[in-house]
């Protein structure tokens, strides 16, 4: 039975002497031994007493919270996870470092805070069962931030006195002195990749201006992720009294940018009128000029004395948060590791319900497990007209091949010896499942030149993005993650479910340029420089000289992205 099982099943510790004797060894042993002197009884006691002592901690290896330590370094088969040290029971003191070391791995270092209920949201504590431990250190200052902010989110949140006073004020229409409790309000838009990244950014700039986050529970958000925060809930209440926000848009008179536009706030940052309850934030991939004028210093100056901000935003827009002087000292604290921010943010805020982490768990025990390499495809084609095409799967074969992440097929021969070989399995996502059919076919006409077994499996081919409907989301945030779980990844330019999946996997994966004109680009791929997303529409404005410049040459680790030339990406240069 392997930890899965165990971490499920959660049986009681047996008593060892009984576990022996029900043994049908033990009783064979007991046979055996009656025409033996008394002292080789007691020697064989001692011995089997022994032996089912160990059994007993092995069984007891799966439990939590008071278990024997899931390995920090998983390699092998079984899907990497390797097997389960055992303590004897007279290890009192080995026994204590084991459970705080099954205690570090369940709340991955630190990172998750304990005290759920673990029922409510079984991914939480489980996924350190099928992920492997990251290589991305946490920093110490980051958890501390994070606890702060949990108990921010608990006080202010929805339903507490301080959030009731905090809506009071705002229909009132007036702002107020900013108190302990300002909120950001995230509003769903977009697809499910971009909707995951835009909340991780509204979730850095929230913990950058100590605000609490509420995010708009449109499009399921409920029905895709856990309650991130202990003891609060960080989803607005559907009586949230300003009943247009889902409707705001680059043309809102509410918006930041509108109102410098119109001269509502003057370039010393007060308002000509009362200042407003609330403000919106239009960071979609359409906004302008006036609205980019969010991420200078002195627009931050001007928002920090607003209680209420309503974000839109299709964009990862962390980088140029980095480039704010008055937030870099800080963001260098959170993440000395420049290149980890989505890898860290992501993994503490984004667990699966019990519906998505059942797709997960079921497919990847069924189909990913046993293998000793896995390896994902991500297959993201932006054209108007129905797949599957040729030149794309030019290109995935070309890339997959050059770099050797995939063999060669052997055409002259119908069997190659595969005796000691190591399997791979090959998980493909798409919404068309042509490019998945095409090469599995070539890989079970043909044996591979080295004798390698692999296997080929697609999930879902749902042919058509649909972001509005609740199982079309379940089915892309499992692949999503179950994409994350690969050992090697190629995942395709632009694509926001390739960024989400690359980040989560803390991996530095391959990454195919987009074709032009119906050819596969040559090179068909490169490895990214660093696992961040890309911002897709980032300004390219001097906040000091204000005039326009090349953002993305102003600091070394905020740099254009490998697929698209004008966005910008973090990288760690301490690593290049």
């Amino acid at each position: 039975m392997d930890i899965k099982e165990r971490i499920r099943r959660s049986p009681p510790a047996a008593d060892s002497s009984a576990a022996a004797i029900g043994h049908p060894r033990g009783r064979k042993a007991r046979a055996a031994v009656l025409p033996l002197s008394v002292a080789a009884l007691v020697a064989c006691g001692v011995l089997l007493l022994l032996l089912a002592g160990g059994g007993s901690a092995a069984r007891r290896g799966g439990q939590f919270p008071d278990a024997d330590p899931i390995p920090t370094t998983r390699s092998g088969g079984a899907g990497g996870r390797g097997d389960l040290p055992h303590a004897g029971p007279s290890d009192g003191e080995h026994e204590t470092m084991v459970s705080s070391k099954v205690q570090r791995d369940k709340l991955i270092g630190g990172l998750l805070a304990p005290g759920f209920d673990e029922q409510s949201c079984l991914s939480r504590y489980q996924s350190v069962l099928y992920r492997k431990e990251s290589p991305h250190l946490l920093s110490t200052y980051l958890l501390e931030r994070l606890r702060e902010h949990e108990a921010r989110q608990k006080k202010c949140g929805p339903h507490t006195q301080s959030y009731k006073k905090a809506i009071e004020q705002l229909k009132s229409g007036q702002g107020t002195t900013v108190g302990d409790c300002n909120y950001l309000v995230w509003v769903s838009y977009s697809g499910l990749g971009n909707r995951i990244l835009t909340i991780a950014s509204a979730f850095l700039y929230a913990i950058l201006t100590n605000r609490v986050l509420l995010v708009d529970g449109d499009k399921g958000t409920a029905d895709l992720f856990c309650e991130p925060f202990p003891e609060t809930s960080w989803l607005l209440p559907s009586d949230f009294p300003i009943k247009q926000f889902r409707n705001f848009s680059i043309g809102s008179p509410e918006s930041y940018g509108n109102m410098l536009k119109t001269e509502a706030i003057r370039s010393d940052g007060s308002f000509k009128g009362p200042i407003p309850a609330f403000l919106y934030l239009h960071l979609a991939h359409d906004y302008d000029d006036y609205d980019k004028l969010f991420f200078c210093e002195h627009s931050q100056q001007h928002i920090q004395g607003i209680p209420w901000l309503i974000l839109r935003s299709d964009n990862y827009f962390v980088p140029s948060l980095f480039l704010i002087p008055a937030h870099q000292e800080e963001f260098l604290r959170l993440f000395p590791q420049k290149d980890a921010v989505f890898h860290h943010l992501g993994r503490y805020l984004f667990h699966p319900t019990n519906v998505v982490w059942g797709l997960i768990t079921r497919y990847y025990d069924s189909y990913l497990a046993i293998a000793d390499e896995k390896l994902g495809i991500q297959i993201r084609v932006f054209e108007t007209q129905t797949g599957p095409f040729q030149h794309v799967l030019d290109q995935v074969l070309a890339c997959t091949l050059k770099e050797k992440l995939l063999p060669e097929v052997n055409a002259q021969q119908s069997i190659v010896s595969t005796r000691n070989v190591k399997s791979k399995v090959v998980l493909v996502t798409s919404l068309n499942s042509g490019y998945y059919e095409r090469i599995r076919n070539m890989y079970w006409e043909h044996p591979t030149t080295n004798g390698e077994i692999i296997s080929f499996h697609q999930p879902s081919h749902e042919e058509h993005q649909d972001s509005d409907k609740k199982m079309h989301n379940m089915k892309a945030w499992a692949e999503i993650y179950l994409l994350s779980l690969s050992d090697v990844m190629v995942t395709s330019a632009w694509s926001t479910f390739g960024y989400v999946a690359q980040g989560l996997s803390g991996l530095k994966t391959w990454i195919m340029f987009k074709p032009e004109n119906h050819t596969a680009p040559n090179p068909p791929c490169r490895q990214v420089m660093s696992m961040e997303p890309c911002f897709h529409a980032p300004p390219f404005y001097d906040c000091k000289s204000r005039r326009g410049t090349d953002t993305g040459k102003l600091v070394p680790h905020v740099r254009h992205c490998e697929d698209m030339s004008w966005g910008l990406k973090l990288v760690d240069t301490d690593q290049q």
